[in-house]
């Protein structure tokens, strides 16, 4: 077994480790769902970073530089933005409502009778981001093993399955901070240092690459738009963002941790993209641009060196695929199961609770590596996720929290119409990654939610006191949804 190989396999077997250290943790469902909302500022920064920077951004950021040069770097810079600003405007409070998922929050705000519709439209974007960034294993395992995609899909995915049926939040949480640091050293210690080095520094890529490579718009204006868009509206909202913010022990740790996280994540994108000019300049004739990342590893880099490096890519695929996987699961469970079923949350044992929500994860993790075996395009997978979330729950889950005159009756309506007007725009254009369906959706839904809340009657007066309340991190005995109740 040569060395890089090694490497990675002893971190692989790392990670299951910590699957069977975070099992004896996860001992009620508050554990298992949001690691019994106990992280500190550490452990919560470490493991939000984790999460928003996975395949796409590392994989798919590196392969951006590759082709458009520094301006690569702008799908990544949006997801740092969206990070900061909802560390610093929204966490905190929605921390203190002490709530599984957004459908709850959704809930809490409107009243009965929009979680599952929201709920389907959130669990069709975290399955297509776990799907996503199940599809970023196969340029890793592939060049590391020589397989071809959908074995290393199954190897890399195996992989995530175990540790995150194994102790939910808990072992995702300790394998996700242990996965940021390894891609911390792998991407700012490792591989961009040798990338400058190989290259003449920031002068020899200048040198050397075509004078758009430089340019801070050779992307297209429009593209970075709709990334901001896209990825900066889709993480104030998407339910594998919120889930890692009701991790937090207070207020103050989500929002201040939260916001150094969105600075690593800036951070990360110049590093990605310069990484990606370096890898264009020494193999100019890749077929594909998301084969840069393994291909100049694998052909620049020592054995050791080129390990620890692959280790910290798939420790960005791992963690966002680990996360958005337990979202998956919690979404279909606490939002669409439950309420079909018209089930009382509150019966059974914390052992049932557990042995409920291990099943749904061990059951959406294969459903996950079967899609990513037929879909095999990262940045269009993410951009289906994002599309779908963005046009369908954007409007009435910002409107929520800054309009008091959005009722229950709008918020459904935008859900369904931005929803519907997003996939058949899409449909009908015929181009995943044009700006039209996201833009398309987004005001139609705004229009809609405007239009039926002001048509219908204001959300009534007990509900808006019982959000204000629970806006306070004030729990009463008639809330909805809390780790007491759930």
């Amino acid at each position: 077994m040569t060395m890089d190989i090694a490497v990675v396999a002893i971190y692989l077997v790392g990670m299951i480790a910590f699957g069977f250290w975070g099992k004896r943790r996860a001992t009620t469902q508050s554990d298992f769902l949001v690691a019994g909302r106990r992280l500190g500022p550490m452990l919560y920064s470490g493991t939000m970073a984790a999460i928003v920077l996975g395949g796409a951004s590392t994989i798919g950021g590196v392969g951006l530089g590759y082709q458009y040069g520094i301006s690569g770097m702008w799908l990544v810079v949006a997801i740092g933005v969206g990070i900061l600003a909802l560390s610093l405007f929204f966490a905190g409070r929605i921390q203190r409502l002490g709530v599984y998922t957004v459908s709850q929050m959704l809930e809490l705000r409107y009243g009965p009778g929009s979680s599952v519709l929201s709920g389907v439209v959130m669990w069709l974007y975290t399955l297509m981001l776990s799907v996503t960034s199940t599809i970023a294993y196969s340029t890793i395992f592939g060049a590391l093993f020589d397989i071809g995609k959908v074995p290393a899909i199954i190897l890399g995915g195996s992989v995530v399955i175990i540790y995150s049926t194994l102790g939910g939040m808990w072992s995702i949480t300790l394998t996700d901070f242990v996965q940021f640091i390894v891609k911390t050293i792998g991407i700012f210690f490792i591989l961009l240092p040798i990338a400058l080095y190989k290259t003449g520094g920031i002068g020899g890529l200048a040198d050397k690459l075509p004078v758009e490579a430089t340019s801070l718009t050779a992307i297209g204006g429009s593209t970075i738009v709709t990334y901001f868009v896209v990825y900066t509206f889709g993480l104030l909202i998407g339910q594998d963002i919120w889930q890692r913010v009701f991790t937090a022990r207070s207020p103050g740790v989500a929002r201040w941790a939260g916001a150094v996280s969105g600075l690593y994540c800036l951070l990360y994108a110049v590093a990605g993209a310069v990484i990606g000019m370096a890898a264009k300049v020494l193999l100019p004739a890749l077929e594909a641009r998301d084969d840069a990342f393994a291909e100049f590893v694998e052909m620049q880099l020592p054995p050791l060196l080129a390990g620890l490096v692959l280790a910290a890519a798939l420790a960005a695929v791992m963690s966002t695929s680990s996360g958005a996987l337990i979202a998956t699961a919690t979404v279909f469970s606490q939002d669409i199961v439950a309420r079909l079923r018209n089930r009382d949350i509150e019966a059974g044992s914390e052992h049932d609770h557990i042995r409920s929500n291990r099943f749904y994860v061990a059951g959406f993790g294969i459903v996950m590596v079967l899609i990513a075996c037929a879909l095999q395009d990262v940045v269009a997978a993410l951009t289906i996720a994002y599309d779908i979330l963005v046009g369908g729950l954007l409007v009435p889950i910002l409107g929520g929290l800054i309009w008091r005159r959005g009722t229950n009756i709008g918020a459904v309506t935008a859900m369904a119409v931005g929803t519907a007007v997003t996939l058949v725009t899409m449909i009908v254009v015929g181009d995943i990654y044009a700006n039209e369906p996201i833009y398309f959706g987004l005001a139609s839904g705004l229009v809609a939610f405007v239009v039926a809340s002001l048509l219908s009657k204001p959300t009534s007066g007990e509900v808006m006191a019982e959000w204000d309340r629970r806006s306070r991190g004030e729990r009463t005995a008639s809330a909805p949804v809390t780790d007491a109740t759930i």
